[in-house]
């Protein structure tokens, strides 16, 4: 009976590990891909298999590394990047159009007009385009949020947090309030201290 659970834990282990690699967020691919090795690590020590405690003590240790770093550049505003463009920005447009699948399922409501002068943004980490903020003067202060998207492997990251910060481009506009679009799915906005107000949410 006991060499019978022995032999579900290392499976479940392999099963966790493979699970991870399916995971489109970095953070949440490292934290499970970690777990898995955990397992396995007491999984091969208990069968003396001690290459496979090896490799696996070394694939922890690089999760735990990227982790650490992970947390630490979260709040770092040298990371990020916000480079404003114009609407009808060529590579802008090319972003809008590659990950339209993923921006309508966030935003099913956006549509995209490059000719109406709206401030255009691009969120950059070193020269990867992590994310798209589009927004709208509404007069007396109010930005209105148009679109804020950012791609799946940056999304558990909070790159928002630069954005609508002290430093981002809405304060240096001069902003004080700003609206979020009313139809977006799973929005992330508490976190980031905005407060609910009927469909949409108010910083």
């Amino acid at each position: 009976m006991g060499s019978w659970w022995l032999e579900a834990v290392g499976w479940a282990g392999s099963a966790v590990l493979v699970w991870s690699l399916l995971q489109t967020q970095l953070r949440r691919l490292r934290l499970i891909n970690l777990v898995g090795c955990v397992v396995l690590i007491a999984y091969n020590a208990v069968n003396h298999v001690w290459p496979m405690v090896g490799l696996n003590v070394v694939l922890a240790g690089i999760n735990v590394y990227y982790l650490t770093r992970m947390s630490r550049e979260k709040h770092d505003s040298g990371v990020y990047e916000v480079l404003e463009v114009a609407g009808d920005d060529t590579y802008l447009r090319h972003v809008l159009r590659v990950h339209e699948g993923d921006i309508r399922l966030y935003n099913p409501e956006f549509v995209h007009d490059p000719f109406a002068g709206d401030p255009s943004y691009l969120v950059l980490r070193g020269d990867e385009t992590v994310g798209v903020v589009l927004m709208r003067d509404a007069g007396q202060g109010t930005a209105q949020l148009l679109l804020d998207w950012v791609t799946p492997r940056h999304r558990d990251l909070t790159p928002g947090e630069f954005v609508f910060g002290p430093e981002g481009p809405f304060r240096r506009r001069g902003f004080r309030r700003v609206l979020t679009p009313p139809d977006m799915v799973e929005p992330y906005y508490e976190s980031l201290g905005f407060r609910r107000d009927g469909d949409a949410y108010v910083l």
